[in-house]
């Protein structure tokens, strides 16, 4: 396809603002034409901002679509209306980036991962945690077989107090959950890709809504409402891989701790292990010695060196245009992120039902 390639955004509020706007207008291969938001004085408003000029604006993203020289649509619109949208653009012919979760269900995850191989046209979803240089190195040695068979894995998504309190973030009718969804999907979704194993047999998980009754509570973005908050505080979950492997996946917004990580895993393998919690450190067994060694990332200190570094978030979306523009499989499959939602929907019907999940 053409080199330059014609974007539409549909939904222009914090993530768009904060993640795709800015990295796409970054991209000289990008041009930025058309905008969508059922407030539309946000798509205005993102359109002056980012827009090329005559950048189209709509308030009705089905209008949007209709537009047959867009060749990539983001969806940046709150969970519920990930599948929708996102299966309407890939059969209107468009590739579409759809941000985390995949989707609100897990059948909803699979439909879209259904209509993207019918339409043939590509469908990422935004893991960005990926793209982070600790990421990136790990998922090297890991694939090199460094660590041996991982066999015990820890994905952390855990805040003390850091409840979003703007949005919908709180509406379980809109997100579908609370930090599972939200940050848990981030370190499931990293610790399911650096081991690379796809296929689980059984999960148990629980939820807990402790915390989120208290008035005028401690909170990095200021107390919450009670009434509001709809979704669990805390959850956590226990996966069990088809070939025994097993991961411990924890997520919270609000939880009486100071061991706060989030996005970050810990591997556990036959020669080697790895952890996110002080930078990227790996350990294992070397001449009968013990060792645990922390690895450099950047290039302090090196000649010539000038700080400057690209963001996790720019290098996601730039990989992301390559790939649409060169026709290669993005980093993000949507068969992997359909596993995440699977694997976060079990965790919850565990939490109701008391039991454990299991999968064909």
């Amino acid at each position: 396809m053409s080199s330059i390639v014609k974007v539409g955004i549909i939904g222009c509020g914090g993530i768009a603002n904060g993640k795709h706007l800015p990295s796409l207008s970054n991209l000289g291969t990008v041009e930025l034409v058309a905008f969508c938001d059922i407030i539309v004085e946000k798509a205005y408003e993102a359109a002056h901002k980012y827009g090329v000029a005559g950048a189209k604006v709509y308030e009705d993203y089905t209008e949007l679509l209709k537009d047959g020289s867009i060749d990539v649509i983001h969806v940046c619109t709150p969970n519920d209306s990930h599948a929708e949208i996102s299966i309407a653009a890939l059969e209107s012919g468009k590739h579409v980036m759809c941000e985390k979760p995949m989707a609100k269900t897990a059948a909803d995850a699979r439909r879209m991962v259904e209509v993207a191989k019918k339409s043939g046209k590509k469908l990422t979803v935004g893991y960005n945690n990926r793209f982070r240089p600790d990421s990136q190195y790990l998922k090297q040695v890991t694939s090199d077989g460094d660590l041996g068979e991982i066999y015990f894995a820890k994905a952390h998504a855990i805040r003390r107090r850091a409840v979003p309190t703007w949005g919908v973030f709180l509406d379980e009718e809109k997100q579908g959950g609370g930090p599972l969804i939200d940050i848990g999907t981030h370190a499931l979704d990293l610790t399911l890709w650096v081991m690379n194993n796809y296929e689980p047999k059984v999960v148990l998980g629980t939820t807990f809504h402790k915390l989120s009754s208290k008035e005028n509570a401690a909170n990095a973005w200021g107390p919450w409402d009670p009434k509001k908050f709809t979704v669990e505080d805390s959850a956590f979950g226990m996966i069990t891989m088809k070939n025994g492997a097993t991961i411990v996946l924890e997520s919270s917004w609000a939880l009486n701790t100071l061991d706060v990580k989030e996005a970050k895993c810990t591997l556990c393998g036959t020669e080697g292990g790895a952890d996110m919690d002080d930078g990227l450190r790996l350990n294992g067994e070397n001449h009968s010695r013990l060792y645990a060694n922390h690895i450099q990332l950047d290039a302090k200190g090196v000649d010539f060196y000038d700080g400057k570094k690209e963001s996790m978030q720019d290098t996601e979306l730039r990989l992301w245009i390559e790939a649409v523009i060169n026709d290669t499989e993005p980093t993000v499959t949507p068969e992997q992120a359909c596993v995440v939602s699977e694997i976060l929907e079990a965790i919850y019907e565990s939490a109701k039902t008391g039991k454990a999940v299991y999968f064909d």
